[in-house]
């Protein structure tokens, strides 16, 4: 059963002017359709076809870079569509401002940590908030296709709000501004989003 590249559920041009509909439509049909292409190819056949991605990445490193690399690349950009949004307000869900204020102080001190780890993770990766197994939020980064999911993780978790930081997801618009780029990121978050999955 090969996976398919998901709706993003909102125009290409929707997250203007923050997110460009030239990024996104590139980014979207072009290189997560890419990663889906390598990573049907990389399990055809195998196992790993009827598997969630949470399953193969919690044993990621069994397997070879091609599902270890398309099979982040296609699950990490599925996970990100989802926290984009053109209608984003920060009338946050009690539960998750309380978690925020718990574990960073403010929503506000939240933002400065995550920033920060997007705009310092060397060269391409991603920037994450987890949930840890104890309820425990934390910031983190991985490089290129990796996630906090993957047995290889530093950090482990489950990701509940994450930005793109390889330059397809930004130079277009921002060239090598890359704090703009994240910048403009909280003026489309989807925190309806990071709180249903909070909640999970």
């Amino acid at each position: 059963m090969a996976f398919k590249l998901p709706e993003l559920g909102f125009d290409y041009d929707a997250l203007e002017p923050y997110i460009d509909a030239q990024t996104m439509e590139i980014h979207h049909s072009k290189h997560h359709a890419g990663y889906l292409k390598k990573f049907n190819a990389a399990i055809e056949g195998t196992e790993l076809e009827e598997m969630k991605p949470s399953d193969i990445f919690a044993e990621v490193s069994k397997y070879n870079d091609a599902v270890r690399n398309n099979g982040g690349g296609f699950f990490n950009h599925a996970l990100f569509w989802k926290f984009l949004t053109p209608n984003a307000h920060e009338n946050l869900d009690k539960d998750l401002a309380d978690a925020i204020t718990k574990y960073f102080g403010s929503l506000e001190n939240l933002k400065e940590e995550f920033s920060n780890a997007a705009a310092t993770q060397f060269g391409s990766g991603w920037a994450w908030l987890l949930k840890k197994d104890d309820g425990e939020l934390v910031v983190t980064s991985s490089p290129n296709q990796d996630n906090p999911l993957m047995d290889i993780a530093p950090i482990k978790g489950t990701p509940i709000l994450c930005i793109d930081v390889w330059e397809h997801a930004y130079y277009l618009k921002y060239q090598n501004k890359r704090p703009d780029y994240i910048q403009a990121f909280w003026k489309v978050v989807n925190w309806d989003k990071v709180a249903e999955l909070y909640h999970k």
